[in-house]
């Protein structure tokens, strides 16, 4: 029988160490992905998890749980602040100039507006995970905090400490760099 959150979350309050590793294997992989959307270098993505992780175990007791699926969101809440930390820290936010002016971002638009819960046709999710890893830093936290994690522009600009109209035009660009690379990699493919 496979525990819910409710259950994992009721042994961890009482007290049963196991139930801490528990959790931890359950949503390991799932942070890990999180993870390598915002930073591409696995050994950088190992740093943001264990930080994470121990943010996750030692706030475990004022976690409110709201529904199965509550503690899942409050992981990926906790890991995607925690790589937009290191990202702060790590790295500089440049403004890349030029935008691909021949990229059809029709390959994208459902995608990236969560319109679709559909990949773009033709290319596997790992490989669109390593294309939005190419992205450059700045590009590819405002699409994963906009795309993944469902927040505004005003709130990523809080959160980046930029103005609400630069997240919207880093998202563009994000979008139309992203379309080009998924054109080129739909060419060499012969999709």
């Amino acid at each position: 029988m496979v525990e819910t959150e409710r259950q994992l979350l009721e042994a961890i309050r009482n007290g049963e160490q196991a139930a801490l590793r528990r959790l931890y294997e359950r949503y390991a992989d799932y942070a890990m992905a999180i993870g390598l959307r915002y930073l591409p270098e696995r050994d950088e993505v190992r740093d943001v998890l264990q930080d994470s992780f121990v943010k996750i175990l030692t706030s475990i007791g004022q976690f409110s749980y709201h529904g199965e699926g509550s503690l899942k969101a409050w992981v990926s809440r906790i890991v995607s602040n925690r790589a937009v930390d290191y990202l702060r820290e790590h790295q500089r936010f440049v403004l890349v100039s030029g935008i691909p002016d021949e990229a059809d971002d029709t390959v994208t638009d459902n995608y990236l507006t969560g319109a679709s819960e559909a990949m773009p046709e033709g290319v596997p999710p790992d490989v669109l995970l390593e294309m939005i890893g190419r992205l450059p830093a700045n590009y590819r936290t405002v699409l994963n905090l906009f795309v993944f994690d469902g927040q505004s522009h005003r709130e990523i600009a809080q959160l980046l400490d930029i103005k609400e109209s630069t997240s919207a035009s880093l998202f563009f660009r994000a979008k139309k760099m992203l379309a080009k690379i998924i054109k080129e990699y739909l060419n060499e493919q012969g999709i």
